[in-house]
């Protein structure tokens, strides 16, 4: 692959590499130096990769693991209040804020796990492999994660059957 096909790549998946950081970390700035990361690694390997997409989103993946490790030996997580100033991209902009602030408030591997099952589309043992944990843990922190929702934030569950009605009616 030639380094216009990277500039390429960088041009059209940049944005949704980065929602994913974002996710992945639950801060702007650290999404940024996250996908930064990834894509300087993909471009130290650019020739050789099959997959592209693929390798950059294992090295997000696996970095921001790596990152939690080293937070979690340093300090304890910090509940904040209010989500960071952009959340995800969503069409509903009260779902947004609402899952937003709700994902903020949930463990670091919690938030991986559904982002992985859920926004990633991965199944349980794709997300076992890339979180490096295993199979039970990720069907345990997803049982926990999705409690957790419920219990952060009642009416996601009143806003998305909301969601789906519109988009059924004719």
């Amino acid at each position: 692959m030639s380094e216009d096909s990277f500039d390429e790549f960088v041009r059209v998946r940049a944005g949704a590499l980065a929602r994913t950081a974002f996710l992945l970390t639950g801060d702007p700035h650290h999404a940024e130096d996250l996908v930064q990361n990834a894509l300087a690694r993909a471009a130290v390997h650019w020739a050789r990769l099959d997959d592209p997409e693929a390798y950059v989103r294992r090295v997000l993946y696996t970095q921001a693991v790596s990152w939690w490790r080293v937070q979690r030996r340093r300090r304890r997580e910090v509940l904040v209040d209010a989500p960071p100033e952009r959340a995800a991209a969503v069409r509903d902009p009260d779902l947004g804020i609402l899952l937003g602030r709700a994902l903020a408030r949930l463990t670091r591997r919690q938030r991986a796990v559904l982002v992985l099952r859920f926004y990633e589309d991965r199944s349980e043992s794709e997300t076992a492999a890339i979180l490096s944990v295993g199979l039970g843990t990720v069907k345990s922190q997803t049982r926990h994660a999705l409690r957790r929702l419920r219990e952060l934030a009642p009416e996601l569950g009143t806003l998305m059957s909301d969601r789906v009605d519109r988009e059924a009616a004719p």
